[in-house]
């Protein structure tokens, strides 16, 4: 949320700069605010104002040409079906319509780059889903978009990711080449009993994480150790523990579970 506040101009850096669009966040702010969207965590228009009159509002705050307004607006409540609440008070609508109104005031003046501070966190997963649908088209138009997020499936279907651990970047780039990257491997288990199949497994202190994802265990371990495979099997083994166990590609909690230990080794040593 800091950062992207920093982004949009809002907060002065405690250090360094932002260049945003060629534009420096802090000298160029108010030229800056013209050519970009935000979307706060919380809703953040009016609740007393109509759906329609919030939209009206940010027009003019935006100063569109008032021969424009009034087909943006509708274009909007038509494009985010909002058009059976448009004499509705804001503060009536339920989570997924104030979402879908707080996206349409964002864009409504159509900026080069939407920021989005986790704007899902207090929706259901069908509205999420369709929120995530929004923002395809979007971005299949030319809009770039940076989204803040602690929900890893959300975050998996971005094109770059940079992961931030204490708000200090650990990592960037596309979740194959971040899977690809870290300096770890995963070995994935299918137990009967995944409970026993932790508890063995936590008894080599070379592993780095297992994590249970109901039946099934993920365990992150350092490429430095040899065999990683063999060392999972013989741990199951020796507890007499049925269970299957195969090598899979990092997922993005595996890959935020990596790189945040290894910055803490880092600082450890």
């Amino acid at each position: 949320s800091t950062t992207i506040r920093m982004l949009c101009g809002l907060l002065t850096p405690s250090a360094g700069a932002a260049m945003v669009l060629g534009m420096d966040s802090v000298r160029q702010s108010e030229r800056l605010k013209q050519e970009i969207g935000y979307m706060t965590q919380r809703f953040a228009l009016f609740e007393d104002l109509t759906v329609r009159e919030n939209l009206q509002f940010i027009s003019a705050v935006y100063a569109l040409p008032r021969a424009r307004r009034r087909s943006r607006v509708n274009q909007l409540l038509q494009e985010f079906n909002l058009m059976n609440q448009t004499g509705q008070r804001a503060g009536t609508l339920s989570g997924g319509q104030k979402q879908r109104l707080a996206l349409a005031a964002a864009t409504l003046h159509e900026p080069k780059i939407l920021f989005l501070d986790e704007p899902t966190s207090a929706v259901d997963p069908q509205n999420r889903r369709d929120f995530w649908e929004k923002l395809f088209e979007m971005a299949q138009q030319g809009t770039t978009i940076l989204v803040s997020t602690h929900y890893m499936d959300e975050a998996a279907r971005c094109h770059r990711l940079a992961i931030l651990d204490l708000g200090i970047k650990v990592a960037d780039g596309s979740p194959k080449e971040l899977g690809e990257n870290i300096a770890y491997n995963v070995i994935e288990v299918v137990a009967d009993n995944p409970n026993s199949a932790r508890l063995s497994l936590a008894q080599n202190k070379s592993f780095t994480s297992i994590t249970q994802l109901g039946v099934r265990l993920r365990v992150l371990i350092p490429k430095e150790i040899p065999d990683a495979l063999e060392q999972v099997q013989l741990n199951l083994r020796q507890s007499q523990v049925s269970a299957q166990a195969e090598p899979v590609f990092p997922d993005l909690e595996d890959i935020f579970m990596a790189v945040t230990e290894e910055r803490r080794r880092a600082e450890a040593a």
